[in-house]
């Protein structure tokens, strides 16, 4: 069965908010287990960069809130 960003954004906004911290928790794991595993994977750096990022952009976008 193929799962779509569509599909995958829907079920990510039936999460409870506790539900959607597990499931980014989980996915900063694997990741990190794969970088472990293979420090120069482009898909591992590309998923820390864009968390990095957008850590920074919602820091900013609440800051600016305030």
């Amino acid at each position: 069965m193929n799962v779509t960003a569509t599909d995958l954004w829907e079920s990510l906004g039936e999460l409870e908010q506790e539900e959607a911290v597990h499931v980014l928790t989980r996915l900063f794991e694997l990741y990190e287990e794969q970088e472990r595993r293979e420090p120069e994977d482009p898909a591992a750096a590309l998923f820390f960069r864009n968390l990095s990022t957008t850590i920074k952009q919602t820091s900013e976008c609440n800051l600016n809130r305030r």
